[in-house]
Formats: C-alpha cells, sequence, structure tokens
C-alpha cells in the first residue's frame, strides 16, 4: 500500500467529527444523484416522454459529472478541496430548484446539467481529505463511513421524494429536496476552517522506475482496472437504483408501495453492511477477494430474483441481502484505488478512477431503459447477474496487475 508519510497523530474525537463532515457532503452527492429516479413515473406522465428518454437524463448527468470528476482532480491538488466542495454543494441547490420549476424536458435536461457539474466534484475532494487528514490506522473505518453516507444519502432520496410527491406533486418534492443540500452546505461553510489542506504544487509519480511527472499515474496499469472496476460497479448500482425493482415487481406481483422501498431497503442494507467492511478491510492483501465474494453472492441473488418463482412481499428481502453483501465490499475496494494512488496525486487519480463510476451510470440506464420500454423484464436482471460477474473477474484483475507506486519524501 502506499504510504502516508504527511498523515496527522490526530485524535479519535478529530477524527470521527472530521470523517462525519466529509461524510454528510458525500451523502448529499449520492442523494442528489438520485432527485429524478424516484420521480419517474410523475415525469413520464408530466411530460409524456418514455423511460428511454427518462434514463437520457442520468446519462446526461453523470457525462457531465464524469468530466467534471476528471478535471476537478486536478483543481483539488492544485487548489485545495475546499472552494471545490463548496462550488460543488452550491450548484446542487440551484440544480434541485431548477428541476422544481422545469416547464418541459428539455428544460429538465438543462438543469441535469447544472447538477452534473456540481456532482462531479465529490470524489477527488472527499479522498483528498480523508487521506491527508486521518490517521493511517483509521482510514479503513473512514472509508466505511464515506461509503455509508453515501448509501444513507441514496435512502433518503427516495424515502422523502416519493411520500412529498404523493401528497403534494412533484415539484413541491423537487423544491422540498432542495433544503437537506442547502442545510449541509451552510454546515460545511460553518466548519470552512477545518476543510482546509494546503495544494499540492508538486506531485512527482515514479512508474516502473521512471516516467514521472503530473500524468505519471496514467501510466499505471492498475489505475485502469481500478476505472474499469467502478464503470461495471456504477452500471450494477444504477440498474438496481432505477429499473430492477420495478423489473421484479412485473415479474413477482410486488405490491406498488414494497418495489418503491426496495432502493431504500438495498442502501439501508448496503449501509450496514459497510460497517462489517470497515474490519474485512483491515488486511490490504486480502482486498481483491472480499470485492469478489460479496459481488459473487450478490450475483447469486440476482440470478434468484431474475429465475426463481418468488412471493412478492420477498423481493424487497432479497434487495436488502443484495445490499448487505455489496456493501461490506466498500471498503476494500476503496482501498483498492488507494493502493493505486501516488503520494501527492490523490485528487488526480480519484478523478479518473471515479470517473468510471459516472461512465457506468451514463450508459447503463440508456440499455436497460430499452429493455424495460420493451417489457423484457427478465432480461433487466439477467443483465445486472452478468454484470456482477464482470466485476468479480476485474476485481481479481486488480489484484493482478497491482505496483507498488514509490515516490520521492
Amino acid at each position: 500500500m502506499t504510504s502516508n508519510p504527511s498523515a496527522p497523530q490526530t485524535s479519535l474525537k478529530e477524527d470521527a467529527q472530521f470523517i462525519g463532515l466529509v461524510g454528510l457532503a458525500h451523502g448529499i452527492s449520492h442523494y442528489s444523484q438520485l432527485l429524478l429516479p424516484p420521480l419517474f413515473p410523475w415525469l413520464k406522465e408530466a411530460f409524456g416522454v418514455s423511460y428511454t428518454q427518462l434514463g437520457l437524463l442520468l446519462t446526461i448527468f453523470f457525462v457531465v459529472s464524469c468530466a467534471v470528476q476528471a478535471v476537478s482532480g486536478f483543481l483539488v491538488d492544485r487548489h485545495g478541496p475546499r472552494p471545490v466542495l463548496l462550488s460543488g454543494l452550491s450548484l446542487l441547490v440551484v440544480a434541485a430548484v431548477g428541476f422544481a420549476t422545469a416547464p418541459s424536458y428539455e428544460a429538465l435536461a438543462l438543469w441535469v446539467i447544472v447538477a452534473g457539474l456540481g456532482n462531479g466534484v465529490f470524489h477527488p475532494v472527499d479522498f483528498s481529505l480523508l487521506n491527508r487528514k486521518v490517521r493511517a490506522s483509521r482510514l479503513g473505518h473512514a472509508y466505511s463511513v464515506h461509503g455509508i453516507s453515501g448509501n444513507l444519502g441514496w435512502a433518503l432520496a427516495p424515502a422523502l421524494l416519493v411520500p412529498v410527491a404523493l401528497l403534494h406533486g412533484w415539484r413541491v418534492a423537487l423544491l422540498v429536496a432542495a433544503v437537506p443540500i442547502a442545510v449541509v452546505l451552510l454546515l460545511l461553510w460553518w466548519q470552512r476552517a477545518r476543510l482546509q489542506l494546503a495544494p499540492v504544487h508538486a506531485a512527482v509519480a515514479v512508474v516502473d522506475g521512471g516516467g514521472e511527472g503530473a500524468f505519471a499515474f496514467l501510466r499505471l496499469p492498475t489505475v485502469w482496472m481500478c476505472f474499469a472496476f467502478f464503470l461495471f460497479s456504477a452500471a450494477v448500482l444504477s440498474v438496481v437504483q432505477t429499473y430492477a425493482p420495478e423489473a421484479a415487481r412485473q415479474l413477482h406481483g410486488v405490491p406498488v408501495q414494497f418495489a418503491a422501498a426496495c432502493v431504500s431497503v438495498y442502501m439501508v442494507c448496503s449501509a450496514i453492511g459497510m460497517v462489517g467492511g470497515g474490519f474485512l478491510a483491515a488486511d490490504p492483501s486480502r482486498c481483491e477477494r472480499i470485492v469478489a465474494a460479496g459481488f459473487g453472492l450478490a450475483m447469486g441473488l440476482s440470478l434468484l430474483a431474475a429465475l426463481a418463482p418468488l412471493p412478492g412481499m420477498a423481493v424487497p428481502v432479497l434487495f436488502g441481502a443484495m445490499g448487505l453483501v455489496t456493501g461490506s465490499s466498500g471498503p476494500s475496494r476503496d482501498l483498492l484505488v488507494k493502493r493505486a494512488t501516488p503520494v501527492g496525486a490523490t485528487g488526480r487519480v480519484y478523478g479518473v478512477v471515479y470517473a468510471g463510476l459516472d461512465i457506468g451510470q451514463a450508459l447503463a440506464p440508456l440499455v436497460f431503459g430499452r429493455l424495460m420500454d420493451l417489457h423484457r423484464y427478465q432480461d433487466v436482471l439477467l443483465g445486472l447477474a452478468l454484470l456482477q460477474l464482470l466485476l468479480i473477474a476485474n476485481a481479481f484483475n486488480v489484484g493482478r496487475s497491482k505496483r507498488e507506486v514509490l515516490a520521492p519524501a
């Protein structure tokens, strides 16, 4: 694993408070990604569009986020994470209000671009802060909290939006959705001194004994293996969040209210799994095996949902089990990336690797949205299992391709 010679010897209380602030920001990022998908039934009727067209909104969001994520990694290394983080949160507040007032599908797409600009900053910011300000012995738990907060953000969005939309309509729901983002923005502004981090003026990575420079990390095979892993991981998540619950509802006769709960159940159980995953990540040498085991179990559950005759009430339980085993591998996944990171290039590496998340979430809605429009519900769940199989193979490829990254002290 790449060492972190500049990591401070902070107290447990200081680390816990700092990790909590970063976790709040990460939770808002994930929460903002699900402002629209829970409202697809309302948006489909309001604008007279198909599931494929609604999926295109997610594609736009994540394409923009991907581009911003890669660029923001360099901005974080050059200017520090604080201004980048506060700018991203501000854009998300503006986008949420824009969604609520959009008069047409085309206007909604324009506000999706604004939301993508805001969403793209979080992973380079978060991991730069955690890796440089949290005591090295607590990083596994820091990654666990980081992942948990993201999943709780995903769980919060449908839990808040759907009841408000049922009572007051989708526009009011989106206005209400802007409030948590604004609250976290104000809190982080108040605590901005704790988010200060000196810019990295000269980050040098040495790859295979040569090739020094700000872009040398791009020659590391493990960086691109991690990029591919995150692409497939994001595609899995996109299917779970958008189409898999409806596909399972159509196959197994799940009551509508329980189908809507599948995403929240998945995310909450995934967060629980990440608590244990923080302990599993204590031994970095077994990270790829933990990741492969988690997604192997998830693949079995996806096949069960696709092929077995299940009672409708069992489907939310199945989604919860899938979230639990997937979440347990989350901290190990993040440690795989840390092993690929040269000292002083954290923002850039995480910007590139986590861009795979955005690309996966941009592509999956187009493919699986088309399957939904064709009423091929079983194929949606079989496709989910196939993506999980690809993740298992890719996790071992990351392990085989990893190299130690050396940097001058």
